[in-house]
């Protein structure tokens, strides 16, 4: 049971919370769509496992040739690939059941997660700059999940906001990779763990991390002062937890570059106590300003 939790890895569903921001900032907080927005996003956590499981099974050669994901179940021996294989079929089942119960977009934009999380893991993530924009298209299907997938129509700046902080998040991801392995003991070959890091340099990673940073807190200060979004929540105040963003991107830089963090995003955000206040008082404070 440990070997298959820790494959399903239940603490990345916290990135399925991008499936909740459309009800949050449409104002529509009635039991209906609350309990929709609550069935797309179990709907998410089980194609994400299945996901994670398929990306285990694809890779296992890789992993077992890396510093840390040679620890991983599959590649470590803890679970068979027969059983990872049966679990991938009855997670997809599941999360097309519950897609279906709340809308044929939802079903749709989870089994178009699925289908790009396919062509990733098969090739495209071996494509520079275009894997990142891949892993990033995942995180924009959830907020259309949330959004489209519910009926509410989405906010042009909050889906650039999307698009930027979660570009930010892939490339500092990447940057992570490639410190592991710079600063690793032993001499890992990166054509067998990613061959995709060859091709990025730390001086480029650094410029993405800054452009897409930047543009993530432009995007959202904008989205908070937009004429749009005054009149839908009668009130010009949104702007106001603004600086929690600021700090909780800067304190994940901090990570990155002082803790070695940043491979493991939603572990990060669930370890480090500076994220976890700057995300809590963020939350709270959006919420007493919208309510």
């Amino acid at each position: 049971m440990h070997a298959v939790i820790k494959l399903l890895r239940p603490h990345q569903y916290l990135k399925n919370g991008f499936v909740l921001i459309g009800p949050l900032f449409a104002h529509q907080w009635d039991v209906a769509t609350l309990m929709q927005a609550a069935l797309a996003f179990l709907a998410f956590c089980a194609m994400a496992s299945a996901v994670y499981v398929l990306n285990d099974l694809l890779d296992v050669e890789a992993d077992r040739a890396h510093p840390t994901k040679c620890k991983r179940p599959l590649p470590s021996g803890a679970m068979g690939i027969g059983s990872a294989k049966a679990l991938f079929g009855v997670l997809v089942a599941l999360s097309i059941a519950l897609s279906w119960l709340v809308s044929g977009w939802v079903l749709g934009f989870t089994a178009a997660y699925l289908a790009l999380n396919i062509v990733y893991s098969w090739r495209l993530k071996h494509v520079v700059i275009l894997d990142v924009f891949l892993i990033s298209a995942g995180f924009m299907l959830r907020i259309f999940a949330g959004t489209i997938g519910l009926g509410i129509a989405p906010s042009a700046w909050l889906l650039l906001c999307g698009l930027m902080v979660t570009l930010f998040l892939g490339f500092s991801k990447r940057r992570a990779e490639l410190l592991v392995l710079e600063n690793s003991e032993t001499d890992y070959d990166s054509a067998v763990t990613r061959r995709v890091l060859d091709d990025y340099s730390p001086a480029m990673l650094e410029q993405f991390i800054a452009v897409t940073a930047a543009c993530t807190v432009l995007s959202y200060g904008l989205y908070t002062v937009a004429p749009q979004t005054i009149e839908l929540h009668g009130t010009p105040n949104l702007i106001y937890p603004l600086p929690f963003v600021v700090y909780g991107i800067f304190r994940y830089i901090f990570l990155l570059h002082q803790h070695a963090k940043g491979n493991d995003t939603a572990k990060d955000l669930l370890t480090d106590w500076h994220m976890i206040l700057a995300a809590g008082a963020w939350f709270v404070a959006t919420l007493w300003v919208l309510a």
